[in-house]
């Protein structure tokens, strides 16, 4: 069989063929870099939402009650205990505008996707008056939301401001909410909810009920030890840190690993001050673990293992137990202090996204509104294709009645797609913009799963290959099927068109340019079978590689 029609037959099984290689669902882990397991020399885990997943949305509830009490304790009104915790509001990502009191769902650009005033959306037509060109630039005006943690604090907050904008003489102003004689500024709002949110965590009252009520706030996991025990069993060092104490991660680790959890890691590590660890850090000190109180001085010594250490300072762990960045994969959920903090010290990173299980259902469960989506677009493409600036009597252009029609037709549809996923929508996009945290999460975050233990369903080997990216230029422009390529006697061989004909001029740079291409190519597709090439590719395959350029990537993950 010749290379054109190993090609074609390798086309046409293409769709089947990987559809049997993907994992399920639950189960895969996605790729925005390529990474290769058995250069992990060193698996670090965060404890909350990660080896420990807190159950939604009881905890989130429990901590929203938490903090409506700490507000009513400095003095807020008691009528606002009446309020009960929505899970379906809040999403991650979102930007609070201290000064204009607003909600944002922000796109990667800065463009407001949507904006809330209270537990109201503010209609697109009237966000000209809020935001003259409906963009924000991030800056000490604005505080993110990027922590599932931050879930009951965003839904309070704007709860609160809808309570105070809807009493009876209140008078809504551009920086606050003026009631009789008191100016309630918003930045005086979100100081005292952003103080209630701290405070249920530093005085570890939500901790305590946690600890007291952990059947109901903490999911166990079977497979959670069994991860730990495969990955050490394939020689690799495994290490826990987080920022909780002594007391809370024994407990919750306990409950999770039993008893002997501490054997079950090479290192711990608690009260890690993330970010901050991975900048100047804290000083590194032994926890008794009989009192849970810090042993006198500060550690100098190698790390052991059964010992459970406070504090320190990337520099100084990753010296101590001897890894070299790019050798530790870190598994986190807060895409500030466990991913982005820690990418740019060189780690691997594992970004942990609970909500992926929601995102998925509904990317499954609706595909016609993407699809339809598409369509849309599409039409609104068609109907502009043969029209210019000049533009002329025989085609003035489609009807601006046509353009508007469509435009609403869009407008309809990616309002039914962020409906499906809830009332603030997607977290990861607004119709086919994606939003902040989705351009955070590709950029910072090597991988993404919706849990840890996925880790199990790969082997210690494995290759996870980012899939190829695509610019505009590349995405929307059609090529042939067949892509023309120089033969042995130097002339042009196999069908072109568009700017592929207008280069058969046998420009010996455009050749090896092409050449070098196709290559490369080759040696993507030989690595399917996850082997790596220790040669270069031959000429048929080259050729082989030339047939199928415009084929779709093979599964990335």
């Amino acid at each position: 069989m010749d290379y054109y029609s190993r090609a074609n037959t390798w086309s046409e099984k293409k769709s089947s063929e990987f559809q049997l290689l993907k994992r399920e669902t639950g189960h895969r882990i996605f790729v925005n870099r390529s990474l290769q397991l058995d250069r992990i020399k060193f698996y670090g885990f965060d404890m909350d939402y990660t080896l420990a997943q807190y159950k939604s949305p009881s905890y989130e509830s429990a901590a929203f009650r938490l903090m409506l009490n700490r507000l009513v304790d400095i003095g807020y009104p008691s009528e606002i205990l009446k309020f009960q915790y929505d899970h379906t509001f809040p999403i991650r990502g979102l930007w609070f505008d201290k000064d204009r009191g607003c909600l944002l769902k922000v796109d990667s650009f800065g463009n407001l996707l949507s904006c809330l005033f209270g537990l109201t959306v503010v209609p697109s037509a009237e966000l000209h008056s809020w935001y003259e060109n409906k963009f924000v630039q991030l800056s000490d005006r604005f505080y993110v939301y990027d922590t599932l943690f931050n879930l009951p604090e965003i839904y309070c907050m704007a709860s609160i401001i809808e309570f105070f904008k809807a009493l009876p003489q209140a008078s809504v102003e551009r920086n606050g909410i003026v009631y009789k004689e008191l100016n309630i500024s918003y930045r005086s709002l979100f100081n005292d909810v952003r103080g209630a949110a701290d405070a249920i965590h530093n005085d570890d009252s939500l901790k305590r009920l946690t600890v007291e009520q952990i059947d109901e706030f903490v999911h166990t996991d079977s497979d959670l030890l069994d991860l730990l025990e495969q990955l050490k069993a394939t020689g690799a060092k495994v290490f826990l840190l987080t920022n909780s104490e002594y007391w809370y991660t024994d407990a919750l680790m306990s409950y999770l690993l039993g008893p002997n959890w501490v054997g079950m890691f090479n290192y711990v590590l608690v009260s890690a001050c993330k970010p901050k660890f991975f900048a100047e850090g804290s000083l590194l000190r032994v926890v008794d673990r009989s009192s849970g109180k810090l042993k006198l001085g500060t550690h100098m010594g190698p790390l052991q293992s059964g010992v459970v250490y406070s504090g320190g300072s990337c520099a100084e762990f990753s010296r101590l137990i001897g890894c070299r960045g790019k050798d530790v994969l870190y598994a986190g959920d807060h895409i500030f202090g466990d991913i982005i903090k820690s990418k740019k010290v060189g780690w691997r990173t594992l970004l942990i996204v609970p909500e992926l299980a929601n995102e998925l259902f509904v990317w499954k469960q609706d595909q016609q509104l993407f699809e339809r989506l598409q369509r849309l677009e599409a039409e609104m493409g068609r109907m502009y294709l043969h029209c210019t600036l000049a533009g002329s009597d025989s085609n003035p252009g489609p009807p601006a009645s046509e353009v508007q029609r469509i435009r609403a037709d869009i407008r309809d549809v990616v309002r039914q797609m962020d409906t499906a996923y809830g009332f603030l929508g997607s977290l990861f996009r607004s119709g086919g913009r994606l939003t902040s945290f989705a351009y955070q999460l590709e950029r910072y975050a090597d991988i993404y799963a919706q849990r840890v233990t996925n880790l199990r369903h790969y082997p210690s080997n494995y290759l996870f290959r980012s899939p190829q990216r695509l610019m505009p230029h590349e995405s929307t422009v059609t090529r042939s099927a067949t892509t023309a390529f120089a033969n042995p006697s130097g002339g042009a061989e196999g069908d072109v068109s568009g700017d592929a004909a207008a280069r058969q001029d046998g420009s010996p740079v455009e050749a090896i340019a092409a050449t070098a291409r196709l290559a490369m190519r080759a040696n993507s597709i030989v690595e399917r079978g996850r082997e790596r090439r220790t040669s270069a590719p031959s000429v048929e395959e080259v050729h082989l590689a030339a047939s199928m350029v415009s084929c779709e990537e093979s599964e990335s993950d």
